[in-house]
């Protein structure tokens, strides 16, 4: 016989989206269950490098996000009691000629304008920052705010401090259907229990659109595929993260001057060495629907890419390679928003490749939506109607 229990919200994904929302959720005091269909992490939490980037982002609200999420991430280093791998070395953008050169001292204004911390590197700079870089780099630039840390060890810890606080965390639960009844409580049948609830808060991220079909919601999230190399860290190569000013272009549909694959594939460094002395190589950015399996010819061209900029990296060892899905919005902004044909269904997804980033912030917000509170930033660029509406301009185009 099913059984049938109540709960006042619960979270669809044990991501690290859903465990930043358990966790703010909890510590205010709420009633939180999570409902995650396979193990915590197990998704786009486990299929990503692990950075808390202003670098690239957009100057002004985007930027401004993140920062705030910076500033929760180092508190979070301190409360939590799992520790996550946490550092604050900041993060460089590398130019590779005069027009990226130029591009990247716009760049720094807007950015310095907003409030954060970024300064231009010239060549020099990039000399003291590490020998294995290739000679003809222009220069590049710096935010001195941007930490890295283990996304698995922060949902986890996350989830861990959660549960001390009351959080109810149900792994291997499948959501089979999600439905409203005339009295306003959801029903949410899984393979065994069916939980009844006040509010949810859908945070599936790429499967946050099937979760939004169950009641009719249209949740405009599509998977895009990224690929990344784990490599041997047997040589000094860097202590922070690195990416080509060409990732910015990529990540926002900019045209670069590279080779066809390398376009097709939206393959464009970054560099990330991590705490177990190993180092993370990618990137790449494509629409292959929900496929992750690894394709050895993007593979490729993303070492090709690397060596570019570290030629020396050419003789250094690859551990192994995989691929993840970035739930991608068109506006690259994330959806953090109460569906308005459907009052107390909330979605907390559309994060592409800033779940990390973005997940502190995220998980501030949504509780301060469900505690009825003023929130710590301005939610009307993140509401899901503006998609209808067509009439948020934000991104780099």
């Amino acid at each position: 016989m099913l059984s049938r229990e109540h709960r006042d919200i619960v979270v669809i994904g044990g991501g690290i989206i859903g465990a930043a929302i358990a966790y703010y959720g909890s510590k205010a005091g709420l009633d939180i269950t999570v409902l995650e269909k396979s193990t915590l992490a197990s998704g786009t939490s486990s299929r990503c490098d692990g950075n808390i980037l202003a670098i690239d982002k957009d100057p002004g609200f985007d930027s401004q996000m993140s920062l705030v999420s910076q500033k929760l991430v180092h508190e979070l280093d301190q409360e939590l009691e799992v520790k996550f791998e946490y550092r604050n070395p900041g993060s460089i953008l590398v130019c590779e000629n005069d027009a990226e050169m130029e591009a990247a001292e716009k760049w720094v204004r807007q950015q310095c304008d907003a409030g954060l911390d970024f300064r231009m590197l010239d060549r020099e700079d990039l000399r003291n920052e590490s020998k294995f870089f290739a000679d003809d780099l222009y220069g590049g630039l710096e935010c001195k705010t941007d930490s890295t840390v283990n996304p698995y060890m922060l949902t986890f810890s996350m989830f861990h401090s959660a549960e001390k606080q009351g959080a109810r965390i149900h792994t291997n639960t499948e959501v089979k259907n999600l439905s409203r009844n005339t009295d306003g409580q959801f029903m949410i049948e899984t393979g065994g229990t069916t939980f009844t609830a006040n509010k949810v808060v859908n945070a599936a991220g790429v499967w946050a659109p099937h979760i939004g079909k169950m009641l009719d919601v249209e949740v405009p999230i599509y998977p895009r595929k990224g690929q990344l190399i784990v490599a041997s860290r047997q040589q000094p190569v860097g202590l922070r993260k690195v990416m080509e000013f060409g990732y910015l272009i990529s990540k926002f549909g900019g045209e670069r001057v590279v080779d066809e694959m390398t376009e097709k594939y939206g393959v464009a460094l970054v560099f990330e060495p991590t705490e177990s002395q190993n180092f993370l190589i990618g990137s790449s950015r494509q629409f292959a629907g929900y496929d992750t399996r690894v394709n050895h010819e993007v593979t490729r061209y993303i070492a090709k890419r690397a060596v570019r900029f570290y030629p020396k990296m050419a003789d250094m060892t690859v551990i192994r390679t995989y691929a993840g899905l970035r739930p991608w919005t068109e506006d690259h902004l994330p959806i953090v928003s109460e569906a308005v044909e459907v009052p107390g269904f909330y979605i907390a997804a559309g994060h592409e490749g800033d779940g990390i980033s973005l997940a502190a912030v995220t998980g501030k917000v949504v509780e301060e939506m469900l505690s009825g509170k003023e929130t710590c930033i301005p939610t009307e660029p993140l509401r899901i109607g503006r998609f209808k509406e067509k009439k948020v301009e934000v991104g780099i185009k």
